[in-house]
């Protein structure tokens, strides 16, 4: 299997965390391509007609797009139980929470490195912004038992989302009023999948 990818989305790292968790990292094989939302490049459209990453290639039948899917698919080949069933709705509800820091902080950079500084809208970057900090200060208030206890996808969509905001939104200080959540991350992101995966 191939799997599409740039380094920086965090989207991408989930599943590269993954695969180092559960050892499927010698059975897929990861291709950087060089793809952006306004220039898709044509392997990405091919796996993906809406020209996203990640895409998972597999020989055996059609690509897999949109990370929940593919995170879901190569949880199944692994059998690592990372959608435990004891608490599968919460764990993704919890994904989706990080999915949507990570749709509107990866919308942020879009607006502020590809737009021109004219085109740019300050208020739709702080609304952005502010959809982010409402679903890490959830998780910092209602979700931190959650993030406790056996791995599950919930744990690494968490980690990557806030990475992400380290990344490309470091002054917005996200840690300043999410106490428990900072110290959790912190110790989350010693994990070698974490190490291996982090951008540059």
């Amino acid at each position: 299997m191939q799997l599409l990818i740039s380094p920086a989305s965090p989207f991408v790292r989930k599943v590269r965390v993954l695969l180092r968790e559960t050892e499927l990292i010698d059975q897929v094989e990861e291709v950087e391509v060089t793809t952006t939302a306004f220039n898709s490049a044509p392997e990405v459209i091919a796996a993906n007609p809406m020209g996203k990453i990640p895409a998972l290639l597999r020989p055996d039948g059609p690509a897999l797009y949109d990370s929940r899917v593919i995170t879901r698919y190569l949880d199944d080949v692994a059998g690592a139980n990372l959608y435990p069933q004891s608490r599968l709705w919460e764990i993704l509800t919890l994904e989706a929470t990080a999915d949507a820091i990570m749709d509107a902080t990866v919308t942020m950079a879009y607006e502020a490195r590809l737009r021109p500084a004219a085109e740019q809208s300050p208020a739709w970057i702080e609304a952005q912004w502010a959809k982010a900090a409402r679903g890490i200060a959830a998780v910092n208030n209602r979700w931190m038992s959650h993030l406790s206890g056996p791995l599950n996808i919930g744990q690494i969509s968490i980690a990557c989302a806030l990475s992400y905001v380290d990344l490309r939104h470091d002054g917005r200080g996200w840690r300043n009023d999410n106490v428990a959540l900072a110290g959790w991350h912190a110790k989350f992101s010693e994990r070698d999948s974490m190490v291996a995966t982090a951008a540059d």
